[in-house]
């Protein structure tokens, strides 16, 4: 059975918890797929917000959460995601990268970052869905990112669900832009982006190419100024080893942002 496999835009901060105009139809979305989805045993997640030397995942029982953002309201800082930790999934990741040449590492102290709670929060609200955690490689290496995910191809399914937590658009001076220039260069690398990911004419290994040489995309690097938003989609993509079944643009601060499903 192939697995579930989702990529999302995660937006600001933790603007969408505190009701910005701007994020609602990201929420719309986010909840909309929570509905569409079979409720998952458990969520591995792999985020922008965490970058390490080496893969690594977290181990906590009840993991905390990393509140890495700042000037936000008071309330920003009182948001609560009592989610379960599953060690004994993280130990299945961890030697299932180990098998494929890794040398993966655990964190048993990390919370989890506003990548992870701030979206689970949306489409889980219960939090009673164990959650594990698993980093970005520091080097922010495309090809890196994508055999990581397909090392994960041999992680037992079990009801698994795999999300990337990332932004398909992330130049932070340009959210808040009007100009007709800006919004015409997220257009061009949204439909790139679409094409490689869901388009049946590209073999595996073309589309893996294109992903790995995403830098030459149309105005990749205007959008991505810094990849760590990218990578999560990368690992998705390695993971998946299919095209995607549905792309989704979503506006999230003004730009159109993807939400992407491997099901």
């Amino acid at each position: 059975m192939s697995k579930n496999i989702i990529f999302i835009s995660h937006g600001g901060g933790p603007m969408p918890l505190l009701g910005d105009d701007g994020h609602a139809q990201m929420e719309a979305h986010l909840q909309q797929l929570a509905h569409k989805l079979p409720k998952p045993k458990a969520i591995l997640i792999i985020s922008a917000h965490w970058e390490a030397p080496v893969p690594t995942v977290t181990t906590s029982v009840s993991p905390g959460l990393e509140y890495d953002y700042y000037g936000f309201p008071e309330r920003a800082y009182q948001i609560t995601y009592p989610c379960p930790g599953e060690p004994a999934l993280a130990d299945r990741v961890s030697q299932t990268l180990q098998h494929s040449g890794f040398s993966p590492a655990q964190d048993t102290e990390r919370g989890l970052d506003h990548g992870v709670f701030v979206p689970l929060k949306i489409m889980y609200p219960q939090a009673d869905i164990p959650v594990v955690q698993l980093s970005l490689l520091r080097s922010l290496d495309a090809a890196d990112h994508i055999a990581l995910g397909e090392s994960l191809q041999t992680l037992s399914d079990d009801g698994l669900l795999v999300i990337g937590s990332g932004f398909s658009f992330h130049n932070m001076r340009e959210f808040f832009s009007d100009d007709h220039v800006s919004f015409e260069k997220n257009q061009a690398f949204e439909a790139w982006l679409e094409d490689v990911c869901t388009h049946a004419g590209y073999s595996q290994r073309e589309r893996l190419e294109e992903l790995r040489q995403w830098h030459t995309a149309p105005n990749a690097e205007f959008c991505h100024p810094r990849a760590e938003h990218l990578m999560p989609l990368l690992v998705c993509a390695g993971l998946a080893n299919r095209a995607a079944s549905a792309y989704t643009g979503v506006p999230i601060l003004n730009k159109s942002a993807a939400m992407i499903e491997w099901l």
